[in-house]
């Protein structure tokens, strides 16, 4: 009797759900999970604040350009082809990030070259979910917004599981998160191995010259819309990656919060942020104005929000509530970006369309540590106030070129 794995009679599996759903639970933790113990790195390892925001910072430069080949790569070959390789590279780059760790004694470089691998083994796999949920639920928008919202659900449980797993495991040894990442990932691979079965493609997949054709045509037909939604993903990941590494270091310095404590502190906006994105996938549906509507009150949230950060930094409770309601605001905006991309492309370029918006989002990752690195010495609440004009910006744009007259012409 065949296992029941994925796809049988139309319906996905729990077990499915769940397997999509470790991928970006664990691509996650391989990140965020190392942003309440940089300062631990900077004492252990000898290296400054930059040079500490550089661990987040590799993982997410490596992932950005190698994620529309991913993305190609899992239109041609197939989505579960490219997710299992890449799981092994994430595997394996927190092996060598962490053996580094332990038995050199200058491990910085070893540690950087890990972080690499991992962003490598990130962009093949956390980015081909999408377009994997679009594909199993086929013309069924209602449901593929509300897998999406489960799947960005474990991406923003991922956050708030992040600063207490890291927190606890550099109790014990400083450079345990970098193995634990490893052992996640073989987790993960299991999962995908046995519980994810993709549809079978009754078409041959495009040549490569054809493959750039259809995509330069739809980004020429779709580019505004497109273009609105990758730079709305950057601004949000910036925002959200900065602030996390700026409450991490204000907590240590200021509030003198440490260890796991301050972990548990860093988690209540990320625990908050989880519970929005919840709700928004389940209340969007696939509907177009709707979302149009919760992208306007989520930017005007976060853009008001984010200007106090920096003034409230000494005043711990005050602090809380206006970094919560900033990930109030990017909780509910990300599955709804997520569903914008997958619902409206055709499931030829979903692979490649949602690795380049991926890719923005990687990019937001990667530059808020190292900016904020550089910004909060002298310029905190300067760069918070310039980031609330921005947003209010990307409100403007959002209002010019998301269009709900017709849901179908999507600009």
């Amino acid at each position: 009797m065949e296992k029941k794995v994925c796809v049988e009679e139309n319906k996905v599996s729990v077990w499915c759900i769940v397997s999509m759903a470790s991928i970006p639970l664990v691509m996650t933790l391989g990140n965020s999970m190392l942003i309440p113990i940089l300062p631990i790195f900077e004492d252990k390892v000898g290296i400054t604040s930059f040079q500490s925001s550089m661990v987040i910072t590799s993982y997410s430069i490596s992932s950005i350009f190698l994620i529309p080949v991913a993305g190609y790569l899992s239109d041609k070959f197939g989505r579960k082809k490219v997710i299992l390789p890449a799981l092994i590279i994430a595997l394996i780059g927190g092996l060598i990030a962490g053996f580094a760790s332990w038995k050199l004694d200058q491990p910085f470089t070893w540690i950087i070259i890990g972080r690499v691998l991992q962003g490598i083994g990130a962009s093949g796999a956390s980015p081909i979910i999408l377009p994997l949920v679009g594909d199993l639920y086929k013309d069924d928008d209602e449901k593929t917004s509300s897998s999406l919202g489960i799947i960005e659900t474990s991406n923003t449980f991922g956050k708030v599981l992040s600063p207490i797993l890291g927190s606890l495991f550099a109790a014990f040894l400083w450079y345990l998160p970098f193995f634990s990442i490893s052992f996640f990932s073989l987790i993960s691979i299991i999962l995908v191995f046995f519980f994810i079965k993709v549809p079978k493609e009754k078409e041959e997949p495009k040549k490569f010259k054809e493959f750039v054709s259809i995509t330069r045509k739809t980004f020429k037909q779709e580019g505004r819309w497109l273009y609105t939604v990758f730079l709305l993903g950057a601004y949000v990941m910036l925002i959200l990656f900065a602030m996390l590494f700026f409450l991490s270091d204000s907590l240590e310095i200021i509030h003198q919060l440490k260890g796991v404590k301050k972990g548990f502190i860093i988690a209540i906006p990320l625990f908050l942020l989880c519970i929005s994105s919840y709700v928004s996938g389940r209340k969007i549906k696939g509907s177009l104005p709707l979302m149009k509507k919760l992208i306007i009150g989520c930017l005007i949230l976060m853009s008001v929000s984010i200007v106090f950060v920096g003034y409230v930094k000494a005043r711990l409770i005050l602090l809380l509530v206006v970094t919560s309601l900033v990930g109030i605001a990017i909780g509910a905006l990300l599955p709804t970006l997520d569903a914008m991309i997958t619902e409206n492309i055709e499931k030829d370029e979903r692979g490649t369309i949602s690795s380049f918006y991926s890719s923005a989002r990687f990019f937001g990752v990667g530059l808020g540590p190292p900016l904020m690195s550089i910004l909060m010495k002298n310029y905190l609440n300067i760069s918070y106030i310039a980031s609330g004009v921005i947003g209010l910006i990307i409100l403007l744009i959002v209002m010019k070129f998301i269009h709900t007259e017709n849901a179908d012409e999507h600009a």
